[in-house]
């Protein structure tokens, strides 16, 4: 980098000006820093953002503006390729605390203080583009999610590999009689339309189809995959798309439903596709059935089979009792439901099927004879009640996410394809997902035992997608549902969650926007979110590395693999830049060029602690950027106020927070230290799964560190966030102040 010249640039509009003493924050930049500030009144109109952009042109080649949030503005305060940093003086000081006070003129002076170090510690970084990028997106799964994905991605100019382990494309969509409606007025059956699809997909010049395919190997990283086929060839892409669809529960495990018992009880997979060959029979006579009942919930909600809704058993069932009406309005249709689940226009299925005379019983089927007796826990009498006389029943088994190649054993897969270079049930040494062994916990969430991998990742945690424990691929279904832990890899369909054709093509869609971003920013060396365009990437200074493998172990997304002599290895597209692995390492020889332990040391320190005589303490946060900085943001602009003895330090996940950073804020005299972010577990929020957990992981084991440093363990917290919690993130910041000050000021002060 050529000689660091930077810009200070400070706002005195938005209040900031009469709120603090500006010209004493021009004071710190230049008697601490050597660093001449410029004032605006309006940093962020054309005249404020023209004044920076000159002195670019002059030769200024890092900025620093003192303004309003990091979070706001960024159009206006984006100088690509400057490198930007950014000191809150609105949101989380003027706005939040109160105007003219010594506190918060000290709060301002060290959030200048905080930026100016950060932007002595850091250079803009240098993408990783190394290489050839492929731009081909291949989609696993011929489906209708998965035609529907490769018209899409076609459609936007990329080539498109769509592989298929059936004999044909089409998926059950193949088999069906006729699809929920979709067009208005979304009352009645519609034609089966697949064959538009398949005749699309095999007139588009972009999109090369390979059936009978089995994917035996993948490995490398977004934009540099390596897929190898059962046949031995190999196929480079830049993204996947997983829409494997489904298969229905299997219904030999619902023997208290008649299934087996008699052949006249069917499952609405084995009744679409009667319907669809106009062939509506008995298995027991061949007669066609004059009294049909359809259960509803066969084995779902059920915690002993699948304890989900699938979403659209229900309109399947009136699909289904609407087409036999059709062929014989004389049929006696019975629907036995315990809740009726008809979301949306779906509605309009529902009353047509009331119109036409079916027969709506709300209650629980307990049993189903062997003479196809249906007994019924009727909700309405409150009692059991037998139907009797009936031809065929029809179970509404459930959708099951098809998360692995169920044909295909896992033992057909010998250890060397797996993961040849790494043993998956090695001893780690470290503890990791909320009180879980890292490798455990990987283990269960991926412990999908129907089958193989549907991918055979090349990955240190194994070679499946991890999946929750219902068996649909892990993402984080609010703020990015299409993701998946492996970068670079969607899924689409109701391989993610039970959906309809419909729902299963914008699906599709969404999942193809995130493939075609995936691929171009791979081929940028620009992250994924939710750290979109960060350029940076993990740099290991391999010399001071242990092999300890916690960064290999630790990492959320499997961005880092080990090499032949067990060091680690860095994919750089894979990784989101969450800055896990710096956390994990107990040497701190992980950075990034724009974020490293020394640079949240150094921010930390920067701050001026006042001596225990002061009556003034001195509270660290640490707050991740994307739920506890948001809310504190948040919070500040509802004027929601907290106390002005605390410094937030905004960190990118907390799993990027390493021991010393807490113990250097210890040691420089912080008086309390709050780890401030997403909820961790099972159901986490966290942007980047693990971090949280990690964050607390570490924190139970900050025992040793306080007690050879002789202070008390509630010096050290850690408290959750949501981007929701403007309110009530202000109450706990003071009720730890508060704690904080009965505790007693840190002995460490003034050393």
């Amino acid at each position: 980098m050529s000689e660091r010249k930077t810009g200070v640039y400070l706002c005195s509009g938005c209040g900031i000006g009469e709120s603090v003493q500006v010209g004493a924050l021009e004071g710190v930049a230049k008697s601490e820093y050597k660093l001449e500030a410029k004032t605006h009144a309006c940093l962020c109109g054309d005249e404020g953002v023209g004044m920076i952009k000159a002195d670019i042109e002059a030769g200024t080649n890092q900025v620093v503006v003192a303004a309003c949030s990091a979070r706001v503005m960024t159009d206006r305060f984006g100088f690509e390729p400057i490198q930007v940093v950014r000191a809150d003086l609105r949101e989380k000081v003027i706005w939040s605390h109160p105007a003219g006070d010594e506190d918060t003129q000290a709060l301002a002076e060290d959030h200048v203080r905080m930026a100016l170090t950060q932007a002595s510690k850091i250079k803009a970084p240098e993408p990783w583009t190394e290489g050839e990028f492929s731009q081909t997106i291949m989609v696993l799964g011929g489906g209708v999610t998965g035609l529907s994905a490769a018209l899409q991605a076609a459609g936007l100019g990329h080539d498109v590999l769509l592989v298929e382990r059936a004999d044909q494309l089409g998926g059950h969509a193949r088999t069906a009689s006729k699809r929920l409606p979709h067009t208005p007025p979304y009352d009645k059956p519609e034609a089966n339309d697949i064959g538009v699809l398949l005749d699309a997909v095999a007139a588009n010049p972009k999109i090369t189809v390979r059936l009978n395919a089995l994917v035996t190997r993948t490995a490398g990283m977004p934009g540099k995959f390596a897929v190898t086929f059962a046949d031995g060839t190999i196929e480079d892409v830049g993204a996947i798309i997983v829409a494997t669809g489904w298969r229905p529960y299997d219904a030999t495990k619902l023997g208290h439903l008649g299934y087996g018992a008699s052949p006249d009880v069917v499952t609405n997979t084995d009744m679409e596709k009667m319907l669809a060959a106009g062939q509506l029979a008995r298995k027991s006579d061949g007669k066609a059935p004059k009294s049909i009942a359809f259960v509803q919930c066969a084995g779902s909600r059920d915690a002993d089979h699948l304890p989900y809704c699938s979403s659209i058993c229900c309109q399947t069932s009136l699909k289904q009792a609407l087409e036999v009406l059709e062929t014989d309005p004389t049929a006696n249709i019975f629907v036995i439901y315990e809740e009726m689940r008809t979301p949306g226009v779906a509605e309009e299925l529902y009353r047509q099927a009331q119109s036409k005379g079916v027969i709506f019983i709300k209650g629980k089927v307990k049993a189903v004879g062997a003479d196809l007796t249906v007994t019924v826990a009727d909700e309405l009498v409150q009692q059991d009640v037998p139907l009797a006389g009936l031809d065929m029943v029809v179970l509404a088994t459930g959708m099951v996410p098809n998360s692995t190649n169920p044909d295909q054993a896992m033992v057909e897969y010998g250890a060397e394809q797996l993961n040849g270079d790494v043993d998956p049930e090695a001893p780690i040494a470290v503890a990791g997902y909320c009180g879980e062994a890292p490798a455990a916990h990987e283990k269960r969430v991926q412990s999908v035992p129907e089958g193989g991998p549907l991918l055979n990742l090349q990955y240190r945690q194994g070679p499946h997608l991890p999946v929750l424990h219902d068996g649909f691929a892990d993402s984080h279904y609010i703020c990015f549902p299409y993701e998946t832990r492996r970068t670079g890899i969607y899924t689409a369909g109701p391989v993610r969650r039970p959906m309809d054709w419909a729902e299963a093509a914008e699906d599709a869609a969404g999942a193809v926007l995130k493939a075609v971003q995936a691929v171009r920013s791979a081929a940028a060396g620009a992250a994924l979110h939710p750290r979109v365009g960060d350029l940076s990437f993990p740099k290991i200074n391999l010399n001071a590395c242990t092999k300890c493998r916690r960064c290999t172990v630790e990492c959320p997304f499997g961005a880092i693999d080990e090499d032949e002599k067990e060091y680690p290895n860095v994919n750089p597209t894979r990784c989101r830049r969450c800055g896990t692995c710096m956390g994990a390492c107990p040497v701190r020889t992980i950075s990034f060029d724009n974020y490293s332990v020394e640079m949240l040391s150094s921010m930390i320190k920067a701050v001026k602690v006042p001596d225990e005589f002061s009556g003034k303490p001195r509270i660290l946060i640490m707050a991740c950027e994307n739920d506890a900085v948001p809310a504190l943001d948040q919070a500040g602009i509802k004027r929601n106020s907290w106390s002005s003895h605390v410094r937030v330090v905004p960190v990118r996940c907390l799993g990027s927070v390493s021991l010393l950073n807490i113990s250097d804020a210890l040691s420089a005299g912080y008086d309390g230290v709050m780890l401030m972010g997403c909820k961790p577990g099972d159901d986490y929020q966290c942007h980047f799964v693990k971090g949280s957990a990690m964050a607390a992981e570490r924190l139970s084991k900050v025992g040793e560190t306080l007690k050879s440093m002789m202070l008390e363990p509630e010096r050290v917290v850690q408290a959750e966030a949501s981007i929701a919690d403007s309110d009530r993130l202000p109450k706990v910041i003071d009720g730890f102040v508060e704690t904080i000050m009965k505790v007693g000021f840190n002995p460490f002060k003034g050393f």
